[in-house]
């Protein structure tokens, strides 16, 4: 006996990314996909339109990233089940979603009969993670206790992911509506909590906790 329908929206910044979601997410019985965004300000306005049961949330997107609009969602809504898919398998990218409301984190790594089977514990209201973040967020713990970057609040990270992808605070103040003097405010403040002097100890920090990739030989060509 098939139960209730799941009603999911899927936000990823890449069509044919979020295509491959559809066509998983639809051969399931029990989910129907009812709405898709290509970034977080429309991820919130199509949430508000549509009201799903599950939003999958990547987190890497142009402008506002997925924490923030998970975030934004739930303080509209503070029932609303989001659900992250992230290529991101670092211990504070997990932190920072759950923290900002998430019910679940797993990785673009996991299999496909993960990410459908999250989608109906995330329904069902159950703290989800896949094992790798498990693993991440274990290990991170008894290395370190409490990372310094977990004391980020969601909204000074996702200022963090922006300024680490190069973004000028001009850019960054558009993306969230506020003025460069408030971003700068930020953004000292976020050298100050993670105890850096400049942008080059900052992307050093962020190196060390999985946040940014060092550049191989094949990323200069």
């Amino acid at each position: 006996m098939i139960g209730p329908q799941i009603r999911v929206m899927v936000v990823d910044d890449h069509a044919v990314v979020r295509e491959g979601y559809r066509r998983l997410l639809e051969r399931q019985p029990d989910i129907e996909v009812v709405a898709e965004a290509h970034d977080g300000t429309s991820a919130y306005l199509r949430y508000r339109a549509v009201g799903p049961d599950v939003v999958i949330m990547d987190i890497s997107m142009p402008g506002r990233g997925g924490i923030d609009a998970i975030r934004q969602i739930k303080q509209t809504d503070p029932r609303a089940r989001i659900l992250v898919f992230s290529v991101h398998a670092a211990a504070s990218y997990a932190v920072q979603a759950i923290r900002a409301g998430a019910r679940g984190y797993i990785t673009k790594s996991s299999a496909s009969n993960v990410l459908v089977e999250s989608v109906r514990n995330v329904y069902d209201n159950k703290l989800t993670l896949c094992p790798e973040i498990s693993h991440a967020l274990a290990a991170s713990h008894l290395d370190d206790g409490q990372p310094v970057i977990e004391q980020l609040s969601p909204r000074e990270f996702e200022i963090l992911r922006m300024i680490i992808d190069a973004k000028t605070n001009d850019e960054i103040a558009e993306a969230f509506c506020l003025t460069r003097k408030t971003i700068g405010n930020y953004h000292y403040s976020i050298k100050a909590k993670l105890g850096v002097k400049s942008d080059i100890d900052l992307i050093y920090h962020c190196m060390r906790h999985g946040l940014v990739e060092p550049m191989t030989d094949h990323d200069r060509v």
